[in-house]
């Protein structure tokens, strides 16, 4: 009797992930459902492989998923993460594992007991970030306090960019990943974090100046602006007592100045829907967030409103994107000021099929260890092979694969709604990742602490 894995939903990060599966069939005597809303987008080879079934599933129609999920044995949802908790709670009722590459949710979260008492693996954030970075930055810390070190500071940041051969663009940026989550960074709440011991928060309007300043070896200098609660995992990790802790996301320098553009002039905000957005051109919907004028053009506000130059290097970003083209029509109906900023940034920064893009992952320890402040700092950097195989889709699938195999296989028994920030499951995925040339690159370094001089006002 084949071992069986259920896979619902097949978005972009879906490619290697499907790929180890199936490379794993034989060996693991596995056999693989795949469920969307729209199968028929998948490659042939893995359509007609043998060890494939592919099902055209709505996840809201109860008895499809229910159906598909009973007759499994173990579920990976790479739904989009508000629909988790319907493939959930099904997993619950038919005593399924579950695993998925999204944060855990607090609908999620309430699972945990259940799941406990049905020994079933609940496993999430299981991706790239969240995922890899828990995984690596775990590894590290545990080894620190296996050595008597005490931890004092932890700093962690990932990008998800375009790689350099492929960076052809004034704001050296491409969509590599869900293009609604890159334009809407940042938002519901304030930024929070511990530097040297004083909580800090940073406002939604000015996250994009206040940037942290790193060097990747080989990469250049990159920007690092503030993820949206630095504290979240503080418990989890065992770092309730360090003096510095900050997540952040990294972009190629220039990118968040010039992104602060479009959060004062309101383009980000998908509070409201514009009236008679569709057919409206780019050029009409600029207009709409700047003063009125008889005589000025869109242009020249805009200059104005933004106190910007005509020959500074942001105007001539905002040039590149086609923001002033009466001929380019927004064609989406009733949308928010979010919405049709996105759909204006995929016409520039969409990959095309060539293309590759760039994973950049950056932790900085602190620690005490015998009475001396030491620092670690580890980096990776997984580049892309095109539009499909990206250096994304390998970091978040390929995680996602080898955790599905390892509890299926008894490697990873301990049950409930968890992260992968134990030694049982973080040591043999990323030692499986080294084969697929994600590793990490350790150097001890001279222990710096905070510094105000990285942190642009």
């Amino acid at each position: 009797m084949r071992r069986k894995i259920l896979v619902v939903g097949t978005g972009k990060s879906t490619a290697y992930l499907l790929d180890y599966l199936i490379q794993k069939a034989e060996v693991e005597n596995l056999h693989i459902t795949i469920c969307d809303l729209n199968p028929e987008v998948l490659p042939d080879k893995i359509k007609l492989h043998k060890s494939c079934t592919i099902l055209k599933l709505d996840i809201l129609n109860d008895n499809d998923r229910s159906r598909a999920i009973e007759q499994s044995d173990i579920v990976i949802s790479m739904l989009p993460a508000r629909f988790h908790i319907k493939v959930a709670v099904d997993c619950i009722q038919f005593t399924k594992h579950l695993v998925t590459a999204s944060y855990i949710s607090d609908d999620i979260l309430a699972l945990d007991h259940q799941a406990k008492e049905k020994g079933l693996v609940f496993m999430n954030e299981i991706g790239l970030d969240p995922g890899i970075d828990h995984m690596s930055a775990m590894q590290v810390i545990d080894n620190i306090r296996a050595r008597g070190g005490k931890m004092i500071l932890f700093e962690s940041f990932t990008g998800g960019l375009v790689a350099p051969e492929s960076d052809n663009n004034l704001w050296n940026y491409k969509f590599t990943w869900n293009p609604r989550n890159v334009v809407l960074a940042g938002q519901g709440g304030v930024a929070k974090f511990i530097q040297e011991g004083t909580y800090k928060y940073i406002p939604y309007h000015k996250l994009f100046r206040r940037t942290e300043f790193l060097d990747v070896e080989g990469y250049g200098k990159f920007e690092v602006y503030a993820n949206r609660d630095s504290l979240k995992y503080r418990e989890a990790y065992g770092l309730e007592n360090v003096l510095t802790l900050y997540r952040g996301t990294m972009r190629r320098v220039g990118f968040s100045k010039a992104w602060n553009m479009f959060v004062q002039l309101g383009m980000t905000d998908d509070s409201y829907t514009i009236e008679n957005s569709e057919g409206m051109s780019y050029r009409e919907f600029v207009n709409l967030f700047l003063p009125y004028s008889p005589t000025n053009t869109v242009e020249l506000k805009l200059r104005h409103y933004l106190k910007i130059d005509q020959d500074d290097i942001m105007w001539e970003k905002l040039m590149e994107l086609h923001l002033f083209d009466s001929d380019r029509k927004i064609e989406l109906k009733n949308a928010t000021p979010a919405q049709i900023l996105q759909r204006i940034l995929e016409d520039s920064w969409t990959l095309a099929n060539t293309d590759k893009d760039m994973i950049v992952m950056y932790h900085k320890f602190g620690y005490e260890l015998n009475g001396k402040k030491e620092q670690i700092d580890s980096n990776t950097v997984v580049i892309g092979e095109d539009r499909t195989y990206t250096a994304m889709a390998k970091t978040v699938g390929l995680p996602v694969a080898m955790a599905t195999l390892l509890i299926l296989n008894k490697k990873i028994t301990t049950p409930g709604v968890q992260l992968p920030i134990r030694r049982e499951v973080y040591e043999p995925i990323l030692e499986q990742l080294k084969s697929y040339g994600i590793h990490f690159k350790e150097y001890q370094v001279p222990y710096l602490g905070y510094n105000p001089d990285s942190v642009a006002s």
